[in-house]
């Protein structure tokens, strides 16, 4: 009881958030996310589709271990490259960030371009916003279920189609679409297959804003890359307010009004349901749809555009826009020597990797009391999409040889395995373990080098 005699007002932190319905709405930056959405589209779904040298363009081939991409073939060993492209990769964010806020969650991200996709989806099965929430009200009927039906079958076809996209990076997608329409999908593709079916299914249908706003850990920090020199999506406060409502020929001046009419439909046009009068919120997503909304109520009233838009804090304070400053600077510093570091790295890329490894079972065996003989397994790989005539060189202990062949053929894009014998007198005095060095050359690539080790009898002699 509260000191007033009133009960204290009960909060719910756990209440169902209310289902955002978005107003479907024109202007440029939609135009623009439609495009660059288009695009990505297109390169997600036909890129998988795609051959280059016989073999699909792009293609994570986990059980072997190799990954393709565009007719270069990449291995495990390949590692220090991926570590430098995920590092490339969030510095850019970082840059990006810095420099425009959140413009890659409002165009780019793919949990924005498919809950855009999915809210059309729910506008031509469904209607209009208004229509939407009326039908949702509504007990279930025949019309209904049929809308509804239709909603989320073509939603689960679109969610199907991704799946089948995203699975056929990891399995050649022609073959997987083969046992797909032959029913004769192994068990984990089905998993997978049903796995991101339902996720894409749940995060654009369902989810929505909810993966902006609590999933998305870019929500969180985002503030802490801010400055006030960040363009962002902000509202016009010195133009807008006092806001009121008033009719198109309305001399809002004489009356002490600012520019805002209080229309609210920059509210309903934001997939995250926020006003952004209310100043910048970190669940704003960037995506100006209340630009292009406001814009087209401005212009529909005779008033100038720009009363929601693009700026920064700085120049609504006034001041003018500071484009270059240490921050924005240093990433894009940081981006530009990893990328050259990546791309010294690709240029260096040995395409012959060798690895030495000798045999533990037996450290060395004598042969006629007067040489020694040491067992190793070359593992040989080649990278490129060649086959590859190598020849095995040595180099250590003094009179050592080859005992075999000193020649091996290794298929394109493929590791052998050689079993090398290698016999070196035997020393009286001489020490126990000596460097020895295995190289492959070939007439085409760069030789590769490896290092092990050759075992001695110890002691003076071996009896």
């Amino acid at each position: 009881m509260s000191s007033d005699g009133t009960e204290p007002e009960l909060i719910d932190l756990y209440q169902k958030p209310d289902k955002i319905h978005p107003r479907s709405f024109q202007g440029r930056y939609r135009n623009l996310r439609l495009a660059g959405g288009t695009l990505l589209f297109i390169l997600f779904f036909a890129t998988c589709w795609l051959n280059v040298n016989g073999r699909q363009a792009v293609l994570f081939d986990l059980p072997a271990r190799q990954f393709h991409i565009f007719g270069t073939t990449f291995w495990p060993q390949d590692f220090v490259l991926l570590c430098l492209l995920l590092i490339i990769c969030a510095f850019g964010l970082f840059a990006l960030t810095v420099l425009a806020g959140r413009i890659w969650c409002g165009y780019a991200c793919p949990q924005s371009v498919f809950s855009w996709v999915f809210i059309w989806v729910e506008r031509i099965t469904e209607g209009e916003r208004n229509q939407r929430m009326k039908l949702d009200k509504q007990p279930m009927s025949a019309a209904k279920l049929l809308r509804k039906t239709a909603k989320h079958l073509l939603w689960l076809s679109i969610a199907f189609l991704t799946a089948l996209t995203f699975v056929g990076y990891f399995i050649p997608v022609r073959q997987l679409a083969g046992d797909i329409a032959a029913l004769n999908v192994d068990p984990w593709g089905i998993f997978w297959l049903a796995f991101f079916t339902l996720a894409t299914y749940g995060n654009a249908g369902y989810l929505r804003e909810q993966v902006c706003i609590y999933m998305c850990p870019y929500a969180r920090f985002q503030s802490v890359m801010f400055d006030n020199d960040t363009l962002v999506v902000a509202y016009d406060d010195s133009r807008g307010e006092p806001r009121g409502k008033r009719s198109k020929n309305t001399d809002y001046k004489a009356k002490g009004l600012g520019e805002c009419i209080d229309c609210s439909i920059c509210v309903q046009v934001c997939p995250t349901g926020i006003d952004i009068r209310n100043g910048l919120q970190y669940q704003c997503i960037g995506c100006a749809a209340c630009i292009d909304a406001c814009d087209t109520v401005m212009e529909k009233m005779g008033y100038p555009p720009g009363l929601v838009r693009y700026t920064t804090a700085r120049e609504l304070s006034g001041d003018k826009i500071r484009w270059l400053r240490p921050r924005l600077l240093g990433y894009c510093a940081a981006l530009l020597v990893m990328t050259s570091l990546l791309i010294v790295t690709l240029n260096q890329r040995a395409m012959l990797e060798l690895e030495v490894l000798r045999d533990r079972n037996v450290l060395f065996r004598v042969i006629d009391n007067n040489r020694v003989e040491n067992v190793y397994v070359l593992k040989i790989v080649n990278k490129d999409h060649q086959p590859q005539y190598l020849q095995i060189q040595l180099s250590g202990p003094e009179g050592a040889t080859i005992a075999g062949k000193t020649s091996i053929v290794v298929q394109p894009s493929a590791v052998a395995q050689e079993i090398v014998r290698v016999t070196a007198p035997l020393t009286n005095g001489g020490p126990a373990a000596q460097t020895i060095r295995f190289t492959i050359v070939s007439s085409q690539l760069e030789p590769a080098s490896a290092d092990s080790r050759f075992i001695m009898p110890s002691g003076s002699s071996y009896e």
